[in-house]
Order: structure tokens, then sequence, then C-alpha cells
């Protein structure tokens, strides 16, 4: 039985949203600094505002934003 990812993609890419936001409460917590305390916790808010609009219109594109949200993390951290 194949897996139908129209359906239960949405559902997968808010679970992936909702791990994604440990990372940004983490950094917001142990690195001291306007990015990560504003900026990051910010950005996650619209990344899962997507998320949220997205869920029924785009079911596809919701499965790429927990990954987006963990790379915009890393560019942030790294910088």
């Amino acid at each position: 039985m194949k897996p139908n990812l129209r359906q239960s993609g949405p559902f997968i890419g808010v679970a992936g949203m909702a791990t994604t936001v440990f990372l940004y409460v983490w950094s917001a917590f142990v690195v001291r600094d306007v990015v990560s305390i504003v900026v990051l916790p910010l950005l996650w808010l619209v990344l899962f505002g997507l998320t949220l609009a997205w869920f029924s219109k785009y079911p596809y594109r919701v499965l790429a934003l927990p990954f987006v949200a963990t790379a915009a993390w890393f560019v942030a951290m790294l910088a």
C-alpha cells in the first residue's frame, strides 16, 4: 500500500514544525543576542503561519517548511 502524501503530508509538516520550535527556543535561552531572542522566533512564527495557511492548499509545500526552518536556524547560528 502506497502512502498518500497529499493527505498525510500536511500533518507531517506540522509535526516537523513542532519539532523545530525546540531549536528556536533553545537558541533564545542559550545565545543571548537580538537575532536569537527576537528575529528567530518571529521567523518561526511566520513559517508556522505559512504551514497553517498552506495546510489544505499546498500539502507538498508544507512538507518542505520544516527543512526550511531548520536550514534558516543553522544559517542564523553559524552567521
